[in-house]
């Protein structure tokens, strides 16, 4: 009976000091991908207007209306006032989940910047940004970006931009925060967890669900309609 309550004792001691170990690891990966990439972060008004070959927006929810939801409107109010007032690149490029025929981000995306006057042909769509991720990973392959300004709000922008610098693509990200969202804690606690894995996603660099052929984003981004 000692030497099972010993038993006990040991395996308790083990399990705690593993999840001790796991938590500083977690938190430790959050402070690399936070602080390597805090000083790419900049004001619309501090961007310089040159040689961006596009404005990256990250997708995001849509509501059962198709609009899009309050975060990824204001992505989108964001990158269009960049395209238009700060000129800074010449094409938007929507990257979302387009993985279902019911659900639909980048169009969604499309619609609402070209109401806002963005002419379509500026506007490319990837229909296969299903994550961060894969995102950054298909601006590069797929659509030949390597220098991008990434709109998203500020609390993504920091993993969004880790993933841009592990793929040498110089990029500077802008944030989307025009009010405030429900759900922040939550959403907070799951980016620590998200960096983390984007982290290790880096270092072995698997591939996005999809590839596919080259699309230039010298083109007309209608190529990208459907």
């Amino acid at each position: 009976m000692i030497f099972k309550k010993k038993g006990i004792k040991i395996a308790a001691v083990c399990l705690a000091s593993l999840v001790l170990v796991a938590f500083l690891g977690v938190i430790a990966l959050d402070l690399v991908v936070t602080l390597s990439s805090k000083p790419d972060i900049s004001a619309i008004g501090d961007v310089d207007s040159s040689e961006y070959d596009c404005i990256l927006v990250l997708g995001a929810g849509v509501k059962a209306d198709g609009k899009p939801s309050d975060m990824l409107e204001d992505r989108l109010l964001t990158a269009i006032e960049l395209y238009k007032k700060a000129d800074v690149a010449p094409k938007l490029l929507m990257s979302g989940d387009h993985g279902r025929v019911d659900y639909d981000e980048v169009n969604t995306m499309k619609s609402f910047a070209i109401s806002q006057g963005v002419p379509s042909e500026d506007i490319f769509m990837d229909h296969a940004g299903f994550s961060t991720y894969e995102s950054i990973y298909r601006a590069k392959e797929i659509f030949g970006a390597e220098r991008i300004v990434v709109v998203t709000q500020e609390y993504h922008l920091y993993r969004a931009l880790y993933v841009a610098q592990r793929f040498d693509i110089e990029a500077v990200g802008v944030s989307a925060d025009i009010r405030e969202y429900r759900g922040e804690y939550i959403r907070g606690a799951r980016e620590i967890l998200a960096r983390g894995k984007d982290f290790l996603m880096c270092v072995f660099k698997p591939k996005p669900t999809y590839l596919g052929d080259a699309i230039s984003l010298e083109g007309d981004g209608n190529i990208t309609n459907g």
